[in-house]
């Protein structure tokens, strides 16, 4: 059976990727909407973007109310800006987030109405450009057909998908990911690991996606303690930034399975950051699902070297879930009772999370057949 493969239309990745770019940012309109927060504006780096735009004769207006994970207040607001301002493209600079509510942002501006209303559909929509920038080297929405924007009147986090939401322009630049502390760095690595590794044992995977599944959990493994240990280590963080965008290129295609689908109802109702939400469950998800595929798993401890060619697919495989539990100590990922979650909370919620999560899809792109109450018991099993 013939895959349609997608990817961003063009990437522009290195050291001084944003002034390799500039030329291109000319060419995209007259006035750009730059979506981003109010940190990215204080650490500089959207004024490194503004003098690239001025030097280029490009005008641009800056909306800088990403203050968390995206919401459709956020996109709202977003939207009004860029409809005062005039803009005609847009540019992220940030994390998921920013990226995230720019895409909702273009599409709205072509579609109207509110983005709740676009859950469950195939997004259809003659965007204009947009630039994707990302200052953590883990989301990969630079390279994704996918926004995740949370419903505040529901309280759930609708995972919103068409191709036409796509970045025109991906550009991937270390220099901003420097300024990234070590538990954004963590945080925002696992969750780059978990869409390889869900990627690499999806349903849905397939040959190419394979390729950039396996390249970005090789180098995650490698280069993240790095990185987390020394935030100006400049070749860790271009071999994260760089794996982030692998990690992106192969969910797009091969989607996310469990640990995506009950990551978002803990961030909906406990407004856990998405990649913290994802570290604290991986251990738990991959352990319960493990047997769906031990081959695929097995390849995985085989390739970051956890096990050899001599050992069964089973042993393999367990030895991959051993060192991402490593991995996770070395990042000092915290419980949900460390991060301080109300445990009669959380299990009142139980139900709730199970039932969204399912809805959500994304477990059913697991190669293991699950149900709620597996997805109950695996929510359980996080506080033992």
């Amino acid at each position: 059976m013939a895959n349609q493969f997608i990817m961003p239309k063009q990437v522009i990745m290195g050291e001084h990727a944003l002034y390799e770019a500039a030329e291109l940012l000319k060419g995209l309109g007259k006035k750009a909407l730059i979506v981003t927060d109010r940190v990215m504006v204080e650490l500089g780096n959207v004024k490194v973007l503004e003098d690239v735009l001025e030097k280029e004769k490009v005008k641009y207006e800056i909306y800088d109310g990403i203050t968390g994970e995206p919401t459709d207040r956020m996109v709202e607001a977003g939207l009004a800006a860029y409809k005062e301002a005039s803009c005609d493209f847009l540019i992220a600079l940030g994390g998921g987030s920013a990226l995230d509510t720019m895409k909702a942002v273009a599409v709205l501006a072509v579609l109207g109405g509110k983005i709740s209303d676009l859950m469950g559909k195939e997004i259809k929509a003659d965007t204009a450009p947009m630039v994707a920038i990302p200052t953590t080297a883990g989301t990969g929405s630079e390279a994704t057909q996918f926004t995740i924007i949370a419903d505040t009147e529901n309280d759930v986090k609708m995972l919103l998908k068409g191709a036409d939401i796509m970045p025109s322009l991906a550009i991937v630049d270390p220099q901003f990911t420097m300024t990234a502390p070590p538990k954004i760095t963590a945080a925002t690595g696992l969750d780059a690991l978990t869409h390889a590794a869900e990627a690499y044992t999806s349903k849905k995977a397939n040959l190419l996606s394979d390729v950039f599944a396996i390249s970005a959990v090789k180098r995650i493994f490698r280069y993240l303690p790095a990185a987390f240990r020394d935030g100006k280590d400049v070749e860790a963080r271009v071999q994260m930034a760089t794996a982030a965008l692998e990690a992106g290129v192969a969910f797009n295609n091969a989607s996310v399975t469990v640990v995506h689908g009950m990551s978002r109802p803990i961030g909906a109702l406990f407004h856990v950051p998405h990649g913290i939400s994802n570290a604290m469950l991986i251990k738990e998800c991959f352990d319960f699902v493990l047997d769906g595929t031990y081959e695929r798993f097995g390849e995985l401890g085989r390739a970051i070297g956890a096990a050899g060619e001599q050992d069964s697919d089973r042993d393999a495989a367990r030895a991959f879930l051993n060192a991402v539990e490593e991995l996770c100590r070395t990042l000092e990922i915290p419980t949900l009772e460390e991060y301080g979650i109300d445990r009669e909370l959380f299990f009142s919620s139980i139900g709730k999370m199970a039932e969204d999560a399912m809805i959500s899809g994304s477990p059913s792109n697991t190669r293991k057949e699950l149900n709620a109450e597996d997805l109950k018991n695996i929510y359980r099993r996080l506080w033992d």
